[in-house]
């Protein structure tokens, strides 16, 4: 690939076998795991490994002078605390921890880094500081083993599989968790409701939900969406839904109902504009057919964009922002690409969900994950911008294809329900949408998974 990437050899690997459990899910396996089920009860030491790792990067940031500052290879990074991923604060065994935080150097670069703990509450030290990505770019994975004990990959020498590839098909429960805030009057939420279709089979385990709850059909990309009327007294309820998914490898297919010509029409966040075409038809100058220009496109966006998910403006899916800050996350990507398609008359979609991590068997997920897909040869085929730029060796594999360990929550962009919400049409639908006093609401919301062997 074009795109230059920090050489590996900076890294010094030492691959050491840990007894790591990178979840918040299972960690406490309750009796019903003995009948291959897990409840996906979070470990009761997260909140103080969360703490722990704050107030070491605070007292690090204030004797640095402001910054959290770490080697390297051969230079000192200055850095600041952007977020803790909650999803794998692990308890590692007695008074042994890990933590994953993403810390944001003066250039913007994102440093997604590892961190080993030792000791009880409120008197943990770090004894172990490792970068592992950089703007979303890992220069290890970690891989389980079936005992459950963990070993440090680096990239290069990774299988497909440790690249979160599993080929042909897989199995796995999935929750889907969102804690209700404050309603300070009546509210409505709206969550997808992923149905069954080619790819996965879907079977909806058990729905817990407060208040009063409805399904609403979104006709436009045939959506299925879990209406929820909810009252004050639903404050700081959890909403939880179980699915059991099987999901098989995507590649190329026929859609026969589908319409190709209706994906080349704009939405709100993906607009016809003339910077688009200038810059598409550039991209796929030489190109004869459109499988060849939207391989180009494709490699365009990689050579263009860095993923970065700090600042403002990123996560909205907005394809002017991308193209201008040249930065953004799997959201900004593909609708970048796909209005980038439709410029130059390729019909393009896109579809959001979560990908399930192949290197261990359960735990949380860290949130949601989009992708899309293009029309040519008369079939529509996926791709993975984000994953493609990720894993170099895995470029080819995700242009045409998307791997078993996946789960789509809902496709398209500006869903239109009824009821609908006072803000319009719904953006796109991984995350709750919640209203209250027909005000836009922030809802935490997390996934938690245990594959099914």
């Amino acid at each position: 690939m074009k795109k230059n990437r920090q050489n590996l050899s900076l890294m010094v690997f030492t691959v050491a076998t840990v007894s790591l459990l990178l979840t918040t899910g299972c960690a406490n396996k309750p009796r019903e795991e003995e009948q291959g089920r897990c409840d996906f009860v979070a470990t009761t030491v997260t909140a103080d490994i969360k703490a722990g790792i704050e107030k070491h990067i605070e007292e690090q940031t204030r004797s640095g002078g402001g910054y959290f500052n770490v080697l390297f290879g051969n230079r000192e990074l200055k850095l600041k605390l952007a977020r803790v991923h909650t999803e794998y604060l692990a308890n590692l065994g007695p008074r042994s921890h890990f933590a994953c935080v993403d810390l944001v150097g003066v250039n913007g670069d994102v440093y997604d880094v590892d961190f080993f703990l030792s000791g009880d509450p409120n008197a943990m030290i770090v004894t172990e500081t490792i970068v592992h990505k950089l703007n979303g770019q890992p220069y290890y994975v970690w891989d389980q083993d079936s005992a459950g004990s963990w070993t440090r990959v680096p990239t290069e020498k990774a299988s497909q599989r440790q690249l979160d590839v599993v080929t042909g098909r897989d199995e796995f429960e999935f929750l889907y968790r969102a804690a209700l805030p404050e309603l300070s009057g009546t509210a409505r939420m709206w969550l997808p409701l992923p149905d069954t279709d080619s790819f996965q089979t879907v079977e909806v385990k058990s729905i817990n939900a407060p208040g009063r709850r409805s399904v609403l059909e979104e006709r436009e990309h045939g959506n299925r969406i879990l209406f929820l009327e909810l009252s004050p007294e639903d404050s700081k309820k959890i909403v939880e839904i179980r699915y059991q998914v099987q999901r098989l490898e995507k590649t190329g297919y026929e859609a026969k109902s589908s319409v190709p010509e209706k994906y080349l029409l704009p939405e709100r966040l993906v607009p016809s504009h003339e910077d688009f075409r200038s810059i598409a038809e550039k991209a796929v100058e030489g190109k004869k057919d459109d499988m060849a220009r939207a391989r180009a496109l494709y490699d365009h966006v990689i050579e263009r964009m860095r993923y970065m998910k700090y600042g403002s403006g990123w996560g909205k899916g907005d394809a002017v922002y991308a193209c201008s800050a040249r930065t953004g996350n799997c959201s900004d990507f593909h609708s970048y690409f796909i209005a980038l398609a439709r410029a130059v008359g390729i019909p393009a979609r896109f579809a959001i969900g979560a990908a399930i991590p192949s290197g261990r068997n359960e735990g949380g997920i860290d949130g949601y994950h989009c992708w899309a897909e293009f029309y040519a040869d008369g079939k529509w085929w996926p791709l993975d911008i984000t994953e493609g730029d990720k894993y170099v060796s895995q470029t080819d594999y995700y242009f045409g294809h998307h791997p078993a360990n996946r789960f789509e929550l809902s496709r398209g962009r500006d869903l239109v329900v009824e009821p609908g919400p006072a803000s319009g049409p719904i953006n796109f639908l991984a995350y709750p949408v919640l209203e209250i006093g027909g005000k836009p609401a922030n809802v935490k919301t997390e996934f938690f998974f245990n594959r099914i062997r």
